[in-house]
């Protein structure tokens, strides 16, 4: 007696490439690209002047920060879909998550202060809202959760923050408009993208107040920071040149350059670890660049002043 035929397994489900989402700041909304036929599926409304956007530690949220109405969105980052909408956030302009996701911090660009939250996981709670100098642009907090560094774009300032005691440490002095915060793995050295001049000031935060102790001359007007995720290199996207320049953070030296065309803002990696997605800001568009070849393969039209660039489908981040 033959054996009842048996049906074949199922092939497994193979999970679509997450989309691509781009910040439109002067369009209040977020253009979702698919990143296998390069074509942007919708835009999502967010509020009034978005300029960055963060994907929370767990990986499960992309925060966009509404700066002029005081309110982030929390989008899905593999739906596309609005999870929710917290209201109340004061001008957040840049946003970041303490490693450890206890702390959640915001730099008001417009009202010059920085707000610490404690972060539950679900909502931020403000704990202190600290004045600052003038103007705070970028943040970077250390592994270990304990310090945030702010710069300070119109003051041409760096201020430490211990998050525990909410306190500024130490305050000094950097280059003409520090823009974008890069730390080093071991927290011994931090970058800072000089917007007003053309390059990266490296200091040394290891013990007390920063010590400036080189310059990299990389491109006029150096201002957003995206390691690549090999623990060595990081890119600086310089937005007066039209160029991104590759730097080896181990010997701070410009190893490397590519296009970066038009007004080149914050930029994303893809998980292969080929591929840059940059803002090109003053185009309107996004720009898609193959490192391998060092060339701009395509450029997807989105909305005015595209700012930033994220997808879950992307490199290691140091």
């Amino acid at each position: 007696m033959s054996a009842t035929p048996q049906p074949a397994p199922a092939a497994p489900a193979v999970q679509a490439p997450a989309p691509i989402f781009v910040l439109n700041s002067l369009d209040g909304n977020v253009s979702v690209i698919d990143p296998v036929t390069w074509t942007e599926t919708k835009r999502i409304p967010t509020g009034k002047e978005p300029h960055h956007l963060y994907l929370t530690p767990d990986e499960k949220s992309v925060i966009v920060a509404n700066a002029l109405s005081d309110s982030l969105t929390f989008i899905d980052p593999r739906t596309a879909e609005v999870q929710r909408v917290v209201s109340g956030i004061l001008d957040p302009y840049q946003l970041r998550f303490s490693p450890d996701m206890k702390w959640f911090v915001t730099v008001a660009n417009r009202l010059n202060h920085l707000d610490i939250y404690k972060w539950d996981g679900q909502t931020p709670t403000l704990v202190k809202r600290i004045s600052s100098s003038k103007t705070p642009s970028h943040l970077w907090i250390d592994s270990k959760s304990t310090t945030v560094w702010a710069t300070m774009q119109d003051s041409n300032e760096l201020v430490a923050v211990d998050l525990a005691t909410q306190a500024i440490k130490w305050r000094v002095k950097t280059g003409t408009m520090p823009a974008d915060v890069f730390g080093t793995p071991d927290d011994k050295h931090l970058l800072i993208g000089l917007t007003g001049g053309d390059g990266v000031e490296v200091y040394d935060v290891s013990n007390g107040p920063a010590q400036k102790i080189k310059k990299i001359t990389t491109g006029k007007g150096a201002h957003a920071f995206r390691a690549i995720g090999d623990k060595q290199h990081v890119l600086v996207s310089n937005r007066v040149a039209n160029t991104i320049s590759k730097i080896d953070y181990k010997n701070f030296t410009v190893v490397d350059q590519y296009p970066g065309p038009t007004g080149p803002d914050c930029m994303d990696i893809t998980a292969d670890g080929k591929t840059i997605l940059l803002a090109s800001r003053w185009a309107q568009k996004l720009s898609v660049i193959d490192m391998s070849t060092r060339k701009v393969v395509r450029q997807i039209k989105v909305g005015k002043s595209p700012h930033g660039v994220w997808t879950l489908d992307h490199a290691p981040r140091q």
